[in-house]
C-alpha cells in the first residue's frame, strides 16, 4: 500500500459492518422505541382498548420504519451526500404530481395513492430539503455565504417546495419547510441582518398572503384569537382540546379513562390531538415524561452534529434535529392554543404512515452521521476540514 493510500485510510477509515453496529447510538434507539411505545399505548386507548384500527397498523409501520432507520444508518454518509440532490429533485417531482393528480383528504390535496400506501410528499420534502441545503452549504465557505448571489440557489431550494405545499393547501408544512430551511441558513453562517430583512419582507407581504389563504385558513387564524366566537365551528377543536388538557390535572384521569376522547368530544384524537388525549389520561406528569423523552432525542441530535468532523454531517444532523423539534413544538403549541391549528402530527406518537417513515428515515440519517463522524468529505476551495 502506498503512502497516499495510508493517508487516505487514516482520514477516511473503512468501518466493517460489526464496527458500524457497535457504533450505533443504542441509547437513541431506545428513546425512539419508548416514544413509539407511548404512541401505541395512546392509539390503543383511542380505539377504546382495541388494537384495531390504529395501534396494530402503527406497530407494523414502526417495525418496518425501524428496520429502514438502521439500514439508512449503516450506509456511508458519503453515499447520502451524493444522493442529496437526486432525493430533493424526486421529492419536488412528487409535489408536482400531487398538484396534478393527488388524492383529496380532509379538504386538502396532499397524498398520492400508491396502492400499498398513501404517500404524502410534503413530509418527504422536509427531509429532502435539509439534505439538499446541507450539501449546498457544505461546498461554500463563510466568505461565499456572505455574498448575496450565493444565497439565491438555496433560497430557491426552500421557496419552491414551500410554494407547492401552500397550494395543497398545507400552511403548517409550508411554514415548517421555511423554518427548517432557515435553520440551515443560520447554521451555515448567514448574518442575522439578512434574516431581519427577510422577516421584514414577510411582514410587508402579510396582507397579500392573507388574501391568498383559503376561507377555512383565515377562520382558523381569527378563531385562534377568539375561540369562543365560534364554539361549535372553527373554535370547536381548540376548545375541546383545552377542556381535555385542563380536566387531566396533574396525574390524569387514568389510562383508558379519558372522557373527552372516549366520548368523541375530542376531534382527531389519534393524529393531531393525541397529546391532548395523553394529557387527559396521564396528566401533566405523563405529558412532561413524553416531552422529556423528546428533549433527550434533541440532545442526542445536537451532540451528533457537534461531534461530526465533516461539514455536511454537522449541517445535516443539526437540520434534522431542528426539523424534529419543529414537529414537536408546533404540535404541542397547536393543541394548547398557543398557535392556530395547522395540522402537524406529533412525531412517532401520532397515527400516520408517511410521517412515521419520514421521521425514522431522518433519525437513520442522524445515526449515520454519528457512525461516520470521522469520515471527511472534501469541500470546494478548501484543502481539508478541521
Amino acid at each position: 500500500m502506498s503512502v497516499l493510500d495510508e493517508m487516505h485510510l487514516r482520514r477516511n477509515p473503512r468501518l466493517t459492518l460489526g464496527q458500524k453496529l457497535l457504533s450505533i447510538n443504542w441509547g437513541l434507539v431506545l428513546l425512539i422505541a419508548l416514544l413509539a411505545g407511548f404512541g401505541l399505548a395512546m392509539l390503543y386507548s383511542a380505539a377504546n382498548a382495541s388494537f384495531h384500527p390504529w395501534a396494530s397498523r402503527q406497530a407494523m409501520r414502526f417495525l418496518f420504519g425501524l428496520t429502514v432507520m438502521l439500514a439508512v444508518a449503516l450506509i456511508d454518509i458519503r453515499v447520502w451526500f451524493r444522493l442529496s440532490y437526486p432525493i430533493y429533485l424526486l421529492s419536488l417531482l412528487l409535489l408536482v404530481a400531487v398538484e396534478l393528480k393527488g388524492s383529496v383528504g380532509m379538504g386538502a390535496q396532499r397524498w398520492i395513492d400508491l396502492g400499498v400506501i398513501q404517500l404524502q410528499p410534503s413530509e418527504v420534502m422536509k427531509v429532502a430539503l435539509i439534505m439538499a441545503l446541507a450539501r449546498y452549504f457544505h461546498g461554500r465557505t463563510l466568505e461565499d455565504v456572505g455574498r448575496v448571489h450565493y444565497l439565491i440557489p438555496p433560497l430557491f431550494l426552500a421557496v419552491a417546495p414551500a410554494a407547492l405545499v401552500l397550494r395543497q393547501p398545507d400552511l403548517g408544512t409550508a411554514l415548517m419547510l421555511l423554518m427548517g430551511g432557515g435553520a440551515l441558513f443560520f447554521a451555515a453562517g448567514v448574518r442575522w441582518w439578512k434574516f431581519a430583512l427577510a422577516i421584514g419582507a414577510v411582514g410587508a407581504a402579510v396582507p397579500l398572503a392573507w388574501n391568498s389563504l383559503r376561507g377555512y385558513q383565515q377562520k382558523r387564524v381569527l378563531t385562534f384569537f377568539d375561540p369562543e366566537s365560534d364554539p361549535l365551528g372553527a373554535g370547536y377543536h381548540i376548545m375541546q382540546s383545552k377542556i381535555a388538557l385542563g380536566s387531566g390535572g396533574v396525574l390524569g384521569k387514568g389510562y383508558l379513562q379519558g372522557s373527552q376522547s372516549h366520548l368523541n368530544f375530542l376531534p382527531e384524537k389519534q393524529t393531531d390531538f393525541i397529546f391532548t388525549m395523553l394529557a387527559e389520561e396521564l396528566g401533566m406528569v405523563g405529558g412532561l415524561i413524553l416531552l422529556g423523552l423528546f428533549f433527550l432525542v434533541f440532545v442526542y441530535g445536537f451532540a451528533i452534529a457537534l461531534r461530526s468532523r465533516n461539514h455536511y454531517g454537522r449541517l445535516l444532523a443539526l437540520g434534522l434535529t431542528v426539523n424534529l423539534f419543529l414537529y414537536v413544538f408546533i404540535n404541542i403549541a397547536m393543541v394548547t392554543g398557543l398557535i392556530p391549528v395547522v395540522g402537524v402530527p406529533l412525531p412517532l406518537v401520532s397515527y400516520g404512515g408517511t410521517a412515521m417513515l419520514t421521521v425514522l428515515f431522518s433519525l437513520g440519517l442522524m445515526v449515520s452521521v454519528s457512525i461516520h463522524r470521522d469520515v471527511r468529505i472534501p469541500r470546494r476551495g478548501l484543502r481539508d476540514e478541521s
